[in-house]
């Protein structure tokens, strides 16, 4: 399976991490020799309610034996698709009522860039430096890292780059700008935190020269920071809010809400502002409406915060320089880039599955399933801390 797996399915990196899986439960995922892993990565921040969840099983397999996919988006009325917008309306905002639904994460950063045109009349976006949200090109525009583009352009034009928390650079929003794009939590540049009313002050600015603002919350949304979505830490509501990965329970999704009147500039001059074939796709649908059900009605949320506390108590060591992040969206920031990959890969000999961040080589993802209980958290991060014995040890 490894040779056929490397020679047929084409690789981003040189070397996978080419677990071969054969199961996967609750917290723990199980190799094709039945050895157990317990999971402290959740498919990144995808897989929020577990593996092989009970709930979004028995509603996956109740549509599947009504229908699968019989039209592309928004053209029939298909309940599970009507019932998980109205359930994503209820729980956000009156300015965020109307939900269009995608196939992932970075084509619903596209869609919501192109809403954000149409609204304003505007072409110009600002990102932050560090920045990711996708790699199509559109969403790759608007990536802060030149590391990772450099090949792939020419890109989008008229597109500028502030620095995330820097307050001198909020005067670059001005009355050209058709929106600002911003992670509400910084993923890949490290699970960096807006300090200081930033996301206020960004958004005051935005309503100043009447630019967008734009939050992608395709990581720190549904419940991982112990709110339905991290903006409502900050007092804050966007004008467009994208998600997905954990809306999907597991399954692939995406997602963006905003007004029905921005909304509605996707249905004429022209129509079919944005079309999807499989988006809103009803077993999906299904899956998601389940998902943030029991997200919502368990009482999950309540505990995010004493979990990440429970981390931030037993991850004490000499090699951890700081603990970033919020709720279940944890990055454990080490002293040296090569002590992360020792981290992630003896880890995984001692059955806990960790994982990277995309650019700050110096920091390990903690983003584990929101269901993970206090016994699995104390067994992980006294893993973690055994090998960040030996590599002391070794390093001595």
């Amino acid at each position: 399976m490894k040779e056929n797996f490397l020679k047929f399915q084409a690789q981003t990196t040189n070397n996978p991490i080419s677990l071969e899986i054969s199961n996967a439960e609750g917290s723990y995922v199980y190799d094709t020799n039945n050895k157990k892993y317990l999971d402290f990565v959740a498919g990144v921040s995808a897989s929020n309610l577990g593996h092989k969840n009970k709930k979004i099983k028995e509603a996956i397999l109740e549509q599947i034996e009504k229908y699968w996919h019989v039209m592309v988006y928004g053209e029939f009325i298909q309940e599970p698709t009507v019932k998980l917008c109205k359930l994503i309306s209820d729980n956000l905002p009156n300015s965020l009522s109307s939900t269009y639904l995608t196939n992932s994460g970075t084509e619903a950063i596209e869609a919501a860039m192109k809403l954000a045109k149409r609204v304003t009349s505007r072409s110009k976006f600002i990102a932050a430096k560090n920045s990711y949200h996708g790699s199509t090109q559109g969403a790759m525009s608007i990536m802060g890292y030149e590391e990772r583009k450099r090949a792939y352009r020419p890109l989008l034009p008229d597109i500028d780059f502030i620095k995330f928390n820097n307050e001198n650079d909020i005067s670059i929003i001005d009355n050209k700008t058709a929106a600002v794009i911003l992670e509400t939590i910084q993923g890949g540049a490290g699970f960096i935190l807006p300090e200081k009313n930033y996301l206020k002050k960004i958004k005051n600015q935005c309503e100043k020269v009447g630019a967008l603002l734009i939050l992608d919350e395709i990581q720190p949304g549904i419940g991982r920071t112990g709110k339905l979505f991290a903006f409502e830490h900050y007092e804050i509501i966007p004008d467009i809010l994208v998600y997905g990965k954990g809306l999907g329970g597991g399954f692939p999704i995406g997602a963006l809400s905003s007004s029905f009147e921005n909304m509605s500039l996707f249905k004429e001059n022209p129509i079919l502002g944005h079309i999807t074939t499989f988006g809103g796709h009803p077993v999906i649908s299904a899956a998601a409406h389940a998902n943030l059900k029991e997200t919502l009605d368990s009482g999950l949320m309540a505990d995010i915060n004493k979990k990440e506390k429970l981390f931030r108590k037993y991850l004490n060591h000499e090699l951890i320089q700081e603990i970033r992040g919020k709720g279940l969206m944890l990055a454990i920031i080490l002293k040296e880039r090569k002590i992360t990959t020792k981290l992630v890969s003896k880890c995984l000999e001692k059955g806990l599955i960790l994982f990277y961040l995309l650019f700050e080589t110096k920091a390990v993802r903690i983003t584990p399933p929101l269901t993970i209980d206090d016994k699995e958290i104390k067994i992980g991060c006294e893993i973690i801390l055994e090998v960040l014995d030996d590599v002391k040890k070794s390093v001595h």
